[in-house]
C-alpha cells in the first residue's frame, strides 16, 4: 500500500514538473472590432429617434441625415428639421440664419416665435428667394433679412445660435430638402467653430459684403474638439479648391463622394489620378445636374471606367460630399463647381474623424445601394 502511494505521488510531481517546463502559448489578442459602416452605430454614438431620417448624438456634434424613402417623410411625422427647430425654440440670446431658400413651416414658425420673445434673429437670403410666402412672413414678423443682390448665390445654409453652436451641411431649409431630397445636416457644439461662422454671416449682414467681395478673416481656421481636428472654409474667400484638391491628393486607399453637381475640372482629375494610383473610388451624382450640366465629371468618370453612378432618387440627391480614406469627411454647402469656388457664398468643413465618416459611409451606402438599380 505505502509503495503504491509513494509510486504515485512520485508520478503526480512529474507530471506537475513537466506541465511547468512546457512553455504556454501566449493568446493572439483580438483585433478590435469596426463597425460595418452601413450596419452598425459607434458605441459611443446615441441613436436619435425621428419621424423620417436618420440623427446620431455623438456628445459636441449631432449628424442627421433625410431619408426620402420612408413612408413617414412629411412635416406631420417629423423629420431632420425637427431638432433644428428645438435648438432655435431654445435660443436665449442670439439667432443668426445665412439660408439659401427656406419654405418649411417649422422652422419658419420658431424663427417668428423666438423673435416675438426678444431673441436676436438675423438673416441673410438669396435674393432671388426673397419673394416667397415663407420669407415674406418672417419679414412681416419685424425679423431683418438682407438679400445678396449679387450676381452669384447666397448659397450657404447655416444657423449659429446663442454664439455657441453652428448647424451645417447641404440642406435647404425647404420642403424637398428636408423630406424628399437626400441631405445631411449637422449640429456642431463649439464657441470657436461659432465665431468664425459668425464672422462670416456679419461679413455679409452688417459690411454688405457677398461673392467677390472677399474678406479673408476666419479667426479660427482650424479647431480641435475632443481630439478632432475640424478645418472651416468659407468661399470664395478661402480659395477652397486648393486645400479640396490636397486632400485628395493625399488619399491613400479609397475616395467616396455623393455630388450633387460636380464640374470643376481640377478635382475630377485629382480623384481620376488618385484612381490610376490604385485609389478605390465609388460615387453617386445627382441623375438631373448630370443631364444639364455643361461639363459634367461624370462622363469622364464612366470613360475612365470608375464606380460612379447617377442616383436613384425621384427628388435631388442633394449632398455635396467626399470621404478620404473612411477617416476624413468634406462636407457644406459648396458644390464641386467653378461657381462655388468663384462667385457663391459657401460653407465647407473638413472633419478628421473615423466616427463621424463611419456615418457619412453609411449615407453614402443607402444612397448608392438605391443608384445601383438605375445604372
Amino acid at each position: 500500500m505505502k509503495k503504491n502511494l509513494t509510486y504515485i505521488l512520485a508520478l503526480m510531481i512529474l507530471m506537475t514538473a513537466c506541465k511547468s517546463a512546457t512553455p504556454t502559448q501566449a493568446s493572439e489578442p483580438s483585433a478590435p472590432k469596426t463597425p460595418d459602416a452601413a450596419t452598425e452605430t459607434p458605441i459611443s454614438l446615441t441613436e436619435i429617434p425621428l419621424g423620417a431620417g436618420y440623427g446620431m448624438d455623438g456628445g459636441w456634434y449631432e449628424l442627421y441625415f433625410t431619408d426620402p424613402e420612408s413612408p413617414l417623410a412629411s412635416q406631420e411625422t417629423g423629420g431632420v428639421d425637427a431638432p433644428l427647430a428645438a435648438a432655435i425654440d431654445s435660443a436665449r440670446l442670439t439667432v443668426d440664419v445665412a439660408i439659401y431658400s427656406l419654405s418649411l413651416n417649422s422652422i419658419r414658425d420658431v424663427l417668428i416665435d423666438a423673435h416675438k420673445r426678444g431673441v436676436q434673429v438675423r438673416m441673410v437670403m438669396e435674393s432671388e428667394n426673397l419673394d416667397r410666402t415663407d420669407p415674406q412672413k418672417i419679414k412681416d414678423a419685424g425679423i431683418p433679412i438682407l438679400g445678396d443682390r449679387r450676381e452669384g448665390l447666397m448659397h450657404d445654409k447655416f444657423v449659429v445660435i446663442d454664439n455657441s453652436e453652428v448647424w451645417l451641411g447641404s440642406m435647404n431649409f425647404t420642403d424637398s430638402g428636408g423630406y424628399t431630397d437626400n441631405n445631411n445636416l449637422m449640429r456642431i457644439r463649439s464657441v470657436k467653430v461659432a465665431e468664425n461662422f459668425t464672422r462670416e454671416f456679419e461679413e455679409m449682414f452688417l459690411d454688405d459684403k457677398f461673392g467677390v467681395d472677399v474678406v479673408p478673416e476666419t479667426p479660427n481656421p482650424r479647431v480641435t474638439i475632443d481630439g478632432t481636428p475640424i478645418d472651416v472654409y468659407f468661399s470664395p474667400d478661402d480659395g477652397v479648391q486648393a486645400s479640396f484638391i490636397d486632400l485628395v491628393n493625399n488619399a491613400k486607399q479609397s475616395i467616396h463622394f455623393m455630388a450633387f453637381s460636380f464640374t470643376a475640372d481640377e478635382i475630377g482629375e485629382a480623384v481620376r489620378n488618385r484612381a490610376q494610383e490604385g485609389v478605390v473610388v465609388r460615387g453617386v451624382m445627382d441623375d438631373e445636374q448630370v443631364n444639364s450640366n455643361l461639363g459634367t465629371e461624370f462622363d469622364p468618370f464612366r470613360q475612365a471606367d470608375l464606380d460612379v453612378l447617377r442616383d436613384g432618387n425621384d427628388g435631388q440627391m442633394h449632398h455635396k460630399v467626399m470621404i478620404i480614406d473612411e477617416n476624413t469627411v468634406i462636407l457644406g454647402s459648396y458644390n464641386f463647381t467653378q461657381s462655388a469656388e468663384t462667385k457663391n457664398d459657401e460653407t465647407l468643413i473638413v472633419i478628421y474623424n473615423e466616427e463621424i465618416a463611419a456615418q457619412f459611409m453609411a449615407e453614402f451606402e443607402r444612397v448608392y445601394s438605391q443608384a445601383q438599380a438605375v445604372k
